[in-house]
């Protein structure tokens, strides 16, 4: 559904890989239920034992065809595309004012918030847009 479980922002030069280690351990307390998480290509490599490991999930890569010439949707890489495109309706997140990572962090749960709340009261929530 694309729904927010957890943020955490820091700065640009820690790897997406190492912002995981960061965030997985804070939310897994919350989701008793999972035990399959999906990411790009770019968090191959150790990352998928250290999930195993530190959460008992199982860390699946969504690779994209690298002889594909055209834009494809990828299975379950659009949900998070989609969010980050739902966020981007706050002007705020365009123009990064922030001074603090806390500030953003907490922006970014009031904005996907409104985004669930929205959700939640659709006649038919599978339209989301």
């Amino acid at each position: 559904m694309g729904l927010l479980i957890g943020v955490i922002v820091h700065s640009a030069d820690l790897q997406d890989r190492d912002g995981a280690k960061l965030l997985l351990p804070k939310v897994k307390g919350r989701l008793p239920r999972v035990q399959l998480i999906w990411a790009d290509g770019g968090d191959t490599g150790k990352l998928i034992k250290w999930v195993k490991d530190e959460t008992a999930w199982t860390l699946e890569i969504v690779k994209r065809n690298r002889d594909l010439q055209t834009f494809k949707v990828l299975p379950k890489r659009w949900i998070v595309e989609r969010m980050f495109g739902w966020l981007m309706f706050w002007r705020i997140f365009n123009r990064h004012h922030e001074r603090q990572h806390l500030t953003a962090e907490n922006i970014m749960r009031i904005a996907m918030t409104k985004n669930m709340l929205r959700y939640l009261t659709l006649k038919n929530p599978t339209t989301i847009k």
